[in-house]
C-alpha cells in the first residue's frame, strides 16, 4: 500500500492515548514534525547524562530523571556543556535511517547563524571529528520506481552528544533532523 501526499505529520510524546494526555504533551512542547514518514524521535538535554546512556534499556527513564525533554529550556550550569541524548526509529513502511543531525542556531552580531552536526551515522559509521559529517553509506534510490536500498542504513540510531563549540555565554537553540 502506498502513501502519497505533500503534508507533514506531528508527533507528540503522551503518557497515554487520551485527549488530556495528548494536550499535556502539546503544553510541554514535547512534540516534533515529520515530512511524512512516521519516524519516532526522542531528544533530551542534561548535565548528568553518562557515557553509554544511549545504549541502556532504561535510557528514556534516565533521560527524564537527569535532564529535560525536547521543547524544554535547559538552564545554564556555569561553563558546563550539556549533553544531548538523541534516539530515532525508522518507519517500517519507509527507508532505513542514514544519520542523525543536530542543528544549532544562535544570533551573533545581530545575524542568525546555524551549524549542522552529524551526530550518529548508520552502518556503524562515526562522524568525522573535524567536519562533523558522516561518510556516504552508499544507499541508492531508483528514480524510475522510487525503490531504495534495503541493505543500507539502520532501523534505529541513538547517541549521546556534546556541542564541541559550546559557549556558555551564547544563547542557542538545538533541534534534531533525521535523514533516511
Amino acid at each position: 500500500f502506498h502513501l502519497w501526499g505533500a503534508s507533514g505529520l506531528t508527533g507528540a510524546w503522551a503518557e497515554e492515548n487520551t485527549r488530556e494526555a495528548i494536550y499535556d504533551a502539546f503544553r510541554r512542547k514535547e512534540t516534533y514534525g515529520t515530512t511524512g514518514p512516521r519516524i519516532q524521535l526522542r531528544f533530551f538535554a542534561g548535565y548528568e547524562f553518562e557515557p553509554g546512556m544511549a545504549q541502556v534499556d532504561d535510557m528514556i527513564t534516565r533521560a527524564y530523571q537527569g535532564g529535560v525533554p525536547m521543547g524544554s529550556d535547559l538552564g545554564a550550569e556555569g561553563d558546563r556543556a550539556p549533553r544531548f541524548l538523541v534516539w530515532a526509529a525508522r518507519d517500517a513502511n519507509s527507508a532505513p535511517l542514514e544519520r542523525l543531525q543536530i542543528v544549532k542556531g544562535w544570533v551573533e552580531g545581530g545575524e542568525a547563524r546555524e551549524q549542522v552536526y552529524d551526530v550518529a551515522c548508520s552502518d556503524s559509521g562515526e562522524p568525522d571529528p573535524v567536519s562533523h559529517r558522516c561518510g556516504d553509506n552508499e544507499a541508492e534510490v531508483d528514480l524510475d520506481d522510487c525503490s531504495f536500498s534495503q541493505d543500507k542504513g539502520d532501523a534505529e540510531l541513538a547517541t549521546l552528544w556534546s556541542d564541541p563549540s559550546f559557549d556558555s555565554s551564547q544563547r542557542a537553540v538545538y533541534y534534531v533532523r533525521v535523514l533516511e
